[in-house]
């Protein structure tokens, strides 16, 4: 197979490629930190859109109630493309270089988002609206799917050993920032104009704008190497022609999966409180919308605060303590999280968005640095991405769609068991899974345990 200039990689030269030297790791975070508010900041808005105007402006006919339930269905659909997605660009990442595959997965984030700030809605086209929309939701998802993994190894395999937590948080919180960024983008222009004035075409202004951060993000990410471990790992290869999916599935299915598993509860806190809670507090709770939006940007901040915390501490106490505490903290907060919301006032709803912030922040600051050093080299790229993705469809999909029909029919209370079951098997599979902390990304059993 022959590399297309997206997905070239750096020549590797027959002599012994040196690690990154600690100086350089600034720089490399920060690369892949801005890649990733950009990345992520084109996903995250989507949900925000979808809890505020995408019921009105592409399924009206529907009514207010189905419709909320639809948009957050087309949200859903994003975390369904994702394993497709860590599937597609985790070949070219693990065959061709970690590099050239975050570009491609950039680019592809960054036109379809345009493309859904262009999109003319249901009163315009009819059908034709919502079925493009979701057309570019698949298309946003199947990027993300391949974003996280590319840039959460890229941090990974540049760092030193005895820093790897703190240094691969970085993607997480470039995450966390495009959380607060979306937000803003939305609380500004809530601000700035009317409410009709919003639901007929200022909701389009934070999906077009995004077009100078992809930019300014493509730039970045020329600018960064290629990292040593996977240059090291190609060289040893040669031209072997595996498939890196096959090889991960066949040798660590259950990593896989029980990583997948560790991870459910804080997808469901963060995007919970990135999409269904901004619904729920608008029209559920009664509170302004800017103070929804103002209360999301804080809960941003929380999130960010949880993943320099989970990232810094996993590498003093290991990673499997951190998501322990998170997933186990996480079943008794999934109990008292809508009685708390349903007390119907800012500083309950600030409260309680902020906590489940906080908590996802936690699991996600340690999640770059457990899913790399689970997994082989010559399929990291692959396993990692599928194992986060899975996560996402279970945890990022599943909730606001089950949230927007299980919370009229039977309450809050309800829906907090069926999250509090979530984080139970948080718990159970990070039990089942090894400590990594002390590891070496190259020499990561490739087999099951």
């Amino acid at each position: 197979m022959t590399a297309s200039p997206a997905f070239a990689t750096a020549e590797v030269r027959p002599v012994d490629i040196p690690s990154t030297p600690v100086n350089k790791m600034p720089k490399i975070a920060f690369a892949a930190l801005m890649g990733t508010v950009i990345e992520f900041y084109d996903f995250i808005i989507y949900g925000t859109a979808a809890a505020l105007v995408f019921a009105k402006a592409f399924f009206p006919s529907l009514g207010a109630a189905s419709g909320t339930v639809v948009s957050f269905a087309t949200l859903g659909i994003a975390f369904i493309a994702r394993p497709f997605g860590a599937f597609l660009f985790g070949h070219f990442g693990d065959r061709l270089g970690r590099k050239g595959t975050l570009l491609a997965t950039m680019a592809t984030m960054g036109i379809a988002t345009v493309l859904i700030g262009m999109l003319p809605t249901a009163d315009k086209i009819g059908v034709l609206a919502p079925i493009l929309l979701v057309i570019l939701r698949i298309a946003q998802g199947i990027a993300a799917g391949g974003e996280w993994a590319g840039a959460a190894l890229f941090l990974c395999e540049h760092s030193p050993a005895e820093k790897r937590g703190f240094w691969s948080m970085f993607t997480n919180l470039g995450g966390s920032i495009a959380n607060m960024l979306a937000l803003s983008t939305f609380f500004v222009s809530s601000l700035a104009m009317s409410d009709k004035d919003f639901i007929a075409w200022g909701w389009r202004i934070p999906f077009l704008i995004s077009i100078v951060f992809v930019v300014v993000g493509l730039y970045i990410r020329m600018k960064i190497q290629e990292t040593p471990v996977f240059q090291r790992e190609l060289r040893q290869r040669g031209t072997s022609n595996g498939l890196p999916f096959a090889d991960a599935v066949r040798n660590q299915w259950r990593e896989i999966l029980l990583g997948a598993g560790t991870l459910i509860a804080a997808f469901s806190f963060n995007y919970l409180g990135a999409a269904y809670l901004i619904n729920y507090g608008t029209a559920t709770l009664a509170i302004g919308r800017s103070a929804v939006l103002g209360a999301g940007i804080f809960g941003g901040f929380m999130l960010a605060a949880g993943v320099v915390s989970g990232g810094h501490l996993s590498d003093r106490f290991g990673r499997r303590g951190i998501l322990l505490a998170v997933n186990s903290i996480g079943v008794v907060w999934s109990l008292l999280l809508f009685p708390l919301l349903d007390m119907k006032s800012l500083p309950t709803f600030l409260l309680g968005l902020s906590i489940s912030f906080f908590l996802a922040g936690h699991a996600f600051g340690v999640a770059g640095s457990f899913l790399s050093e689970l997994f082989a080299t010559r399929y990291r790229y692959t396993a990692a991405g599928l194992a986060y993705s899975l996560a996402g469809v279970v945890g990022g999909a599943m909730p606001p769609i089950i949230a927007a029909s299980m919370i009229p029919a039977y309450g809050g209370l309800a829906f907090g068991a069926f999250l509090a079951c979530l984080a139970l098997v948080g718990v159970f599979c990070t039990k089942a899974l090894r400590e990594t902390r002390h590891e070496s990304l190259e020499k990561v059993p490739a087999t099951t345990r």
